[in-house]
């Protein structure tokens, strides 16, 4: 009888255990199939280099905290690099670091150690973090709406393309989702009960996110915006007189402000024990006295990460490209498209029935039972005005790129699934039997149908679209890394091997040495191809057809789709017609640079890569490129 109950009691923890681990094998076995991402480039190097220098100089543009724990696995692992190479020396400064993080990310990568063991071993705290964040969503859920809530809630997760993909990769966008989640937690936990084990653990949370990417701040603002509607709209334990309200309220922003005051801190010491041996030329018209050095090791923090902060708030406005068409700035509609596209329809269908639940409940004052119990109403606020708020400065945003920019959101919108067995049970009370059956089962297999699109789907989960794109290519409806960003390489190498071929042309979208994982391949811009490539095979990103390179000529000729739809082989004819006309490149004039630079920025990356020696005077060449553009703009 024990026994029993605590199978009973213990069932929804086992589940949830159980889907942890099928999303653990789906999303790494493709991660296991897959080349380094365009910036996994950068960050692989970059966290190997804070574990085993205490030098943040790398990748700046970044927050350090996923990085560093990817660097930390690879040197346990023994991870080699070497720190007298052109790639770190000429990475002192700001600037030059921007493009030596390629450089030696690349080294360490392909050059220093094999590949496929770094690539494993950088992306295992990935995967933690990510089943980390699934326990998280189904620990709250369970708690908003049961063992039932938190295992849909868990389902949905684990069967969305979007966390399968980015999961294990060496980025931020899981971390700030998971941090997120657990700060909108913590913050509701000292709101209502402001003592100091809650601030501290509120501090650490929030301390986490500011550490992971530089967007932490509409974090901040929508969890302090959902403290300030207490004034207006109370939640449960909340007094109603007004002076004692005020007190009430009063006693929890001063435990707010000091948790705050304690993740900036936080932060700081983890940029300043990171950073310990990193040089302060950035701050040296400060001077070069003991006084004066000690001063610069004490501020090279917060200058380190108001730089990076800076450097992201620069290139903010980047163009869009959505169902075909480009425009030169974000547009407020690009991630609710994407989301709707790239999100199973199960998902789709289980918030389109708690938004209906949600209403219909609103429509029936006479219901007595609390969607949300009084103990988890500040949470519940929490949870959704941080939604708003981060939703919101998403689609006014010109930083429309991927939808793993919208990872906060997309985990906060599962999270709202978490009450629908309550309201679903309320709504059918007193219902025939049949009914509720049906009902349930509707939920369930939508529930289920998420986990068979992570199947189905497995293991091409970047160009994943769903039946609302119609049938149309992914690379036809958005591009970047919602569709390739050349994790797609040992697809190609395979499909050359496959036909034999000695050698292939091969225009990818990255900053990569395509050879060492396609060794058959050579550069190629399919823009620009040449007499000699008549009647060859080519194989291009998807994202070159139509957005980052101008070559929708190809489509005339026979195909084969890698990957799933990341990259496309090409067979072209044996006698290429003349630019611009019909099934030939485009005029020069109709040619599109590589991410809008005024130079050939895949050629130049190239070099520094192979040769770093030459960044010095591959800087020059771009800052000149650049200041031309800026004088004679077109």
């Amino acid at each position: 009888m024990v026994f029993s109950d605590r199978i009973r009691r213990n069932g929804g923890s086992v589940a949830a255990i159980a889907l942890l681990a099928f999303m653990a094998l789906l999303s790494f076995g493709a991660a296991r199939r897959e080349s380094p991402t365009f910036d996994e480039m950068a960050h692989i190097g970059a966290g190997l280099s804070y574990a085993q220098t205490f030098d943040l100089r790398l990748n700046p543009e970044h927050p350090p905290l996923s990085k560093a724990l990817s660097g930390l696995a690879l040197a346990l692992r023994g991870a080699r690099a070497d720190y007298s190479g052109p790639a770190w020396t000429y990475s002192k400064d700001f600037v030059p670091a921007f493009l030596g993080q390629w450089s030696f990310g690349h080294w360490v990568i392909s050059r220093w150690n094999d590949s496929w063991t770094i690539l494993f071993w950088a992306r295992l705290p990935m995967l933690l973090l990510t089943l980390a964040l699934g326990w998280a969503i189904f620990a709250y859920a369970r708690r908003l709406g049961g063992t039932l809530g938190g295992l849909i809630c868990l389902a949905v997760y684990a069967g969305s393309p979007v966390f399968l993909a980015f999961g294990p990769l060496v980025l931020t966008d899981i971390p700030i989702a998971l941090f997120s989640v657990l700060s909108i937690g913590a913050f509701a936990r000292l709101w209502r009960d402001p003592n100091r084990a809650n601030g501290r653990i509120f501090a650490l949370c929030l301390a986490g996110a500011f550490l992971c990417k530089f967007s932490a701040p509409i974090l901040l603002l929508g969890i302090l915006a959902a403290g300030l509607t207490t004034r207006w709209m109370p939640v449960d334990g909340q007094p109603l007189d007004k002076t004692e309200r005020k007190a009430w309220l009063r006693i929890r922003w001063r435990a707010t402000g000091r948790a705050l005051l304690m993740a900036a801190l936080l932060v700081y010491v983890f940029y300043f024990v990171f950073s310990w041996n990193q040089p302060t030329t950035a701050l040296e018209k400060i001077g070069n006295s003991v006084p004066a050095l000690l001063l610069r090791r004490l501020l090279l923090p917060p200058v380190t990460y108001l730089g990076g902060a800076a450097l992201v708030l620069f290139s903010f406005s980047r163009s869009s490209f959505l169902l075909g068409h480009a425009w030169p700035h974000g547009v407020w509609f690009y991630y609710p498209l994407v989301f709707a596209l790239k999100s199973p329809l199960g998902f789709l269908g289980l918030l389109l029935a708690q938004l209906w639940l949600g209403v219909t409940r609103r429509r029936e004052p006479e219901s007595v039972a609390a969607a949300i119990p009084g103990d988890l109403q500040m949470y519940w606020r929490t949870l959704w005005v941080t939604l708003v708020v981060f939703t919101a400065v998403c689609m006014l945003s010109h930083f429309d790129i991927s939808v793993r920019h919208f990872s906060v959101p997309l985990a906060l919108l599962i999270l709202l699934l978490a009450p629908m067995p309550r309201l679903l049970n309320e709504r059918l009370r007193g219902a025939p039997r049949g009914l509720y059956a049906s009902a349930w089962g509707v939920i369930g297999l939508l529930a289920a149908s998420c986990l068979a699109t992570a199947i189905r789907t497995y293991p091409w989960y970047f160009p994943y679209v769903n039946a609302l794109g119609a049938g149309k290519p992914a690379y036809t409806l958005m591009s970047d890394s919602n569709v390739d960003w050349n994790q797609a390489l040992p697809e190609v190498e395979r499909f050359a091997a496959r036909h034999k071929l000695i050698g292939v042309a091969l225009d990818s979208y990255g900053l990569s040495d395509d050879v060492f994982f396609v060794p058959q391949s050579r550069p190629w811009d399919c823009q620009a191809p040449q007499k000699a490539d008549a009647g060859q095979w080519v194989v291009v990103s998807a994202n070159m057809i139509l957005d980052a390179h101008n070559c929708g000529w190809l489509l005339s000729y026979p195909s084969e789709e890698l990957a799933g739809g990341s990259m496309y082989a090409f067979h072209l004819p044996v006698e290429i017609p003349p630019d611009g006309a019909p099934g030939g490149p485009p005029r020069p004039a109709d040619r599109r640079s590589f991410l809008g630079m005024p130079f050939d920025f895949k050629a130049v990356s190239l070099q520094m890569l192979r040769h770093p020696e030459t960044i010095p005077e591959l800087l020059k060449q771009m800052q000149a490129a650049q200041s031309a553009q800026a004088a004679n703009p077109k």
